[in-house]
């Protein structure tokens, strides 16, 4: 809408705005003066584009103006609708007073007061039962209280003014668990996504009873996932541990509006109420029960109207949503944020970690969705920031997050899903296992997923959902979560590490596939973060990832690290992308994949869908540098070098210590002339990156070459020979430098041994305009052919 304060002083019809009262996110509340009839007023100004319609906006005004002729004691009155340059209010009865929630103000309230206040709102809740309106959103934020102690019950957000029922699941999930949000008010039932009825209200006025007489709330969690799981299985402290002056009895009606089941609870508003009087009013004797109404349309019947209105609920005659309101349906993105640990044992961190990876792998396999990859994810791990932030960061329509908690032979998950715009709690469900059943888990969160926002799931999917899990031993599955956690830490050190667990998972169950994955991915990496020599570790990734196809051939990691050794091993160009296809049929939402499939493709010069493909995997994992990086990377092996440079800037301003962005910022520079500013930029690279990375130091070895600086290049070639001593060094980057020098032979010399190195960076050789001086050799059509690429 803007800034909250854009219409303070402003005129909307014949109402004069004063000051901002309160905001929510459908919805921006005022004080303003009535300048006809010389009162004050609270003027709601919904957001712009809120009325789907034409026809909607005059139905919600043919209801409004109906209403503004109503009146009752617990209800602000509506005054009037109307529309003033596209800008859609709502004019209601000022209340002169403060929230429940201001009146608490950490402190409890005398029981006395308690109860009256509580009978109050009881009575209001019994009426609106007794008319099939279920309000489901009662929280001291909603209830104004006078001066006279009047109760007034209201809602500043109108996210909830003509919601079909069933589907009124809002809340302010922060991730604070403050006062303004309502998963803290919200019943078990609510979370699990049930129908709501009036024992939903029950367990909400006692959340709010509990309130007033400590001052605190039953749960108090600062995490939603924590908050969550105890609304589900915590039984709530008793109030009289918190408050010694409470009497027994108010503590007795509390705990039973508490009840986790709501057959359990108090059975109406009604008789929540007489208890209330009663303790009240000890000696007070019931009277009869009131005689049957009249056809004559008794106020407080159209009161209950008033609150459906406003406070967002459903009577019969309201048959047509008259919001554009963002349905389950709409969703088609969502982050996994990563789930808490609630065993809060630093131990457990690899086994939540784990879990929460499988759930994202096993949801990205649905086609429909776009699943943010888990790199992205991982940097909103314990992040304070609100929930609709982190979604718009991601570009995300919904955010799942949860916890998990392991005991013994025990898990238990609980996944919640929130719709980012409005927010939305969608759905939320626990879910139990004894350890070798845990896999199981993530298929059903999959499916829950998928039937909550309606997602078509294509037969392959479908029966990949629900095909039961190949039985795991307990301890595998346990050493490959941690191999994998290791693996995801992506520091050199942890590759070791990983590969001992992978190495534990197999011994301990030989028929688990995911193991032999991920054995063949660190065998794979070897090259780029250790001295392995390629043909001693690439034949032990081929054998590895073989056994994991003939235990599990749907497991696209498998079909993606194929596709890896197929490119960069084997040079078998057309077997490798029908593996990465393979994959991302698979997985369609492995940004990973997606990652390696581009820089595949601009190996063969098919630059167009190198970055087709390499932008699907920066919608999958935004805050990648690296990726965003490649994009640039990929623009250079396109000779596309002004496209290039502003890529590589963009990444720069917001990660200006991002070695690979100088390194690459250094190779466009180069060839657009600019040989100060690619030293420069080569030489930050190399002062950033881990080591002295061998790759920037023959890079800047040619720079120094091209740019006549003979002697510097020549320096560098022995500093890499005296390494190669040390440690093997592919042969491709002396062949770099000997290029710059103009060295021709001694280059192709380089890459001939290259060639019989199986050096991995041979598949850029025929992009890489550092070799441009050798193209027109009948030897470099040689090299090519024999790798399978052509010029």
């Amino acid at each position: 809408m803007g800034a909250s304060f854009q219409f303070v002083g402003q005129v909307l019809g014949h109402y004069r705005i004063i000051e901002q009262i309160g905001a929510g996110g459908m919805g921006v509340v005022y004080r303003a003066h009535d300048e006809r009839l010389d009162r004050d007023v609270a003027l709601k100004v919904l957001p712009r584009n809120s009325l789907a319609d034409e026809a909607a906006r005059k139905r919600f005004r043919k209801e409004a103006l109906t209403l503004s002729k109503l009146n009752h004691a617990n209800i602000a009155q509506v005054y009037d609708f109307d529309t003033q340059d596209g800008i859609d209010f709502l004019v209601m009865e000022f209340i002169s007073g403060v929230t429940l929630a201001g009146k608490l103000a950490n402190q409890p309230l005398p029981e006395k007061q308690v109860l009256s206040l509580g009978e109050q709102i009881a009575k209001t809740l019994e009426e609106a039962h007794e008319h099939g309106i279920v309000h489901r959103d009662l929280k001291p934020g909603n209830i104004m209280v006078t001066a006279k102690e009047q109760v007034k019950l209201l809602d500043f957000g109108l996210a909830r003014l003509l919601r079909v029922a069933d589907v009124d699941m809002t809340a302010s999930l922060t991730g604070s668990g403050d006062a303004a949000g309502t998963l803290p008010y919200m019943a078990p039932e609510q979370l699990r996504g049930e129908p709501a009825d009036f024992r939903t209200d029950m367990y909400a006025l006692g959340t709010v009873l509990y309130e007033m007489v400590t001052s605190k709330r039953p749960f108090e969690a600062k995490l939603s996932t924590t908050l969550t799981d105890e609304i589900l299985h915590k039984a709530p402290s008793p109030p009289g541990r918190l408050n010694s002056a409470l009497s027994p009895k108010l503590e007795d009606i509390i705990l039973k509006c508490l009840e986790k089941e709501p057959e359990n609870r108090y059975q109406s508003a009604k008789e929540l109420a007489v208890d209330l009087r009663r303790l009240a009013n000890p000696t007070t004797v019931p009277g009869p029960v009131r005689a049957k109404r009249s056809r004559v349309v008794p106020i407080a019947v159209l009161a209950a109207a008033i609150i459906a209105v406003l406070l967002g609920l459903n009577v019969g005659w309201l048959h047509q949503p008259l919001f554009r309101q963002p349905s389950a349906e709409s969703i088609r993105s969502l982050a996994v944020l990563p789930f808490e640990n609630l065993s809060h044992d630093p131990q457990q961190e690899y086994f939540a970690e784990g879990m929460s990876d499988a759930l994202t792998t096993e949801i990205a396999q649905i086609g429909e969705l776009r699943v943010i990859s888990r790199t992205s994810a991982m940097q909103y791990k314990d992040a304070k920031k609100p929930l609709p932030q982190i979604a718009r960061e991601l570009n995300v329509d919904a955010i799942m997050e949860g916890s998990i908690l392991r005991s013994g032979s025990k898990v238990r998950v609980t996944a919640q899903l929130i719709q980012a715009s409005p927010e939305r709690h969608l759905w939320a469900k626990s879910y139990e296992s004894d350890l070798p059943d845990a896999l199981s888990l993530q298929s059903q969160v999959a499916r829950s997923v998928a039937d909550q926002i309606r997602v078509k799931l294509t037969g392959e999917e479908e029966a990949r959902l629900r095909k039961p899990p190949h039985p795991v031993d307990p301890e595998a599955q346990d050493a490959y979560l941690r191999g994998r956690f290791y693996w995801n830490n992506g520091e050199a050190e942890d590759l070791t590490k990983a590969r001992d667990y992978f190495q534990q998972a197999i011994e301990k169950d030989p028929m688990y596939a995911p193991p032999y994955a991920g054995l063949a991915d660190y065998y794979s990496v070897l090259p780029f973060y250790t001295s392995a020599l390629p043909d001693e570790v690439f034949p032990k990734a081929k054998a590895a990832i073989s056994k994991a196809l003939e235990l599990d051939d749907s497991l696209a990691e498998a079909h993606a690290s194929l596709a890896y050794i197929l490119t960069y091993y084997d040079w078998n160009w057309a077997e490798g992308e029908r593996e990465f296809q393979r994959s991302l049929a698979l997985n369609p939402n492995d940004a990973t994949v997606h990652h390696r499939y581009s820089r595949y493709l601009s190996s063969l010069g098919r630059i167009d869908d190198a970055l087709n493909e390499i932008r699907k995997a920066q919608e999958l994992d935004p805050l990648s540098p690296v990726i965003r990086a490649n994009v640039g990377v990929i623009y250079y092996f396109g000779r596309q070098y002004d496209l290039a440079i502003a890529q590589l800037r963009k990444v720069l301003d917001e990660h200006p210590n991002f070695s690979v962005a100088h390194w690459g910022l250094g190779l466009v520079y180069e060839q657009k002339g600019m040989l100060a500013e690619a030293i420069a930029e080569l030489e930050k690279a190399d002062s950033l990156g881990k080591h002295g990375s061998t790759n920037t130091i023959a890079s800047l070895g040619h720079a120094y070459a091209i740019a006549g600086q003979k002697s510097k290049a020549e320096q560098i070639l022995s500093e890499i020979g005296v390494r190669s001593k040390q440690e093997p060094i592919s042969s491709y980057q002396f062949a770099l430098v000997f290029a710059g020098l103009g060295e021709k032979d001694r280059a192709f010399a380089a890459l001939e041994k290259a060639f019989r190195e199986k050096s991995t960076l041979l598949v850029y050789v025929n992009m890489d305009a550092r070799f441009d001086p050798l193209r027109h050799d009948p030897r470099f059509a040689d090299l090519l052919h024999r790798i399978g690429l052509t010029q």
